[in-house]
């Protein structure tokens, strides 16, 4: 495809000037075509930043789409939500996201793609349609993104931080306080790079925390992120002295029969990214949250 720039889309960045010229080009997609040599600016290539002059020949190159290597699975998925826009689900423990090395299968998006065939392209081949996403054995709502637009949308809400993300946990301790806030960065731990940890050089990252319930040796809170970060949850209220019960990564040896952190993202809310009406979503724990709940509260 060949655009020869106008006067009226002079000085505009190429990435943006091209989303302009078809409406179902995302301008992330369109990143990734500079990225990869698929747009030249006058038979050469050119950076996404590159100002637009009148006259530019401009030659796009749209690549084939790549073969999803994905099997499609019947998974009885747990749809809370869906319009032609957006999924919203609510995840069971034990299941993994997206493929990888480990778990090619039984994951959400092997599930996904057996419900619908519309998922956005952005985050690759291997997770398409995946906004954020949860651990293994981290229960709860997510939001999928059905189309490009819709993901950058859902993005833009993650990154400005108007998305609603509520946790429950069931934390080693007695928290003295009721409620705070902990802002401290996480990144790699440099002891192990399988882990994150609180490192000065890491990603700024906020939870707040509110206390509902306390027992024995163990706290019930609710977590309210305002990023983001890998293992946020399980990192911050380790470094508070708190770690989840069950987290057989960060939390102690010695502690509740889980099989798994007890963390559940129990509340989701965003604004649709067509209409901009704000949604919100709400899941009870699973099963054996809430049992093993039950049995903290009988034995106070």
């Amino acid at each position: 495809m060949e655009h020869i720039v106008r006067e009226e889309e002079k000085s505009l960045r190429l990435d943006k000037m091209l989303t302009q010229l078809e409406e179902e080009w995302s301008r992330s997609q369109v990143q990734q075509w500079i990225k990869e040599g698929n747009v030249k600016v006058n038979g050469a290539e050119a950076k996404t930043n590159y100002k637009c002059a009148v006259d530019d020949k401009i030659n796009i190159s749209i690549p084939e789409p790549e073969e999803l290597d994905v099997v499609a699975e019947e998974l009885d998925l747990d749809i809370r939500y869906e319009d032609s826009d957006v999924i919203v689900v609510n995840k069971p423990r034990g299941m993994v996201v997206h493929p990888a090395p480990g778990h090619p299968s039984g994951t959400l998006v092997n599930g996904l793609m057996a419900h619908c065939k519309d998922l956005s392209g952005i985050n690759s081949v291997l997770r398409p349609g995946i906004v954020h996403r949860i651990d293994k054995d981290t229960s709860g709502l997510l939001m999928i993104a059905k189309n490009d637009l819709a993901h950058e949308k859902l993005v833009e809400q993650l990154v400005n931080k108007t998305v609603t993300r509520k946790y429950k946990a069931i934390v080693h301790g007695i928290i003295p306080h009721e409620q705070g806030t902990i802002d401290a960065p996480i990144g790699r731990d440099p002891k192990d790079r399988q882990r994150m940890a609180v490192v000065d050089s890491g990603r700024d990252a906020v939870t707040h925390f509110n206390v509902l319930e306390k027992f024995g040796a163990f706290t019930y809170v609710e977590c309210k992120l305002e990023t983001g970060r890998t293992h946020q949850i399980r990192v911050h209220m380790k470094y508070i002295g708190y770690p989840l019960a069950g987290d057989p990564k960060y939390g102690p040896r010695k502690t509740l029969d889980l099989d798994g952190q007890a963390l559940h993202a129990a509340v989701l809310g965003f604004e649709h990214p067509r209409t901009g009406e704000y949604l919100e979503f709400e899941a009870e724990p699973p099963e054996v949250f809430r049992q093993t709940l039950q049995k903290l509260q009988n034995t106070r």
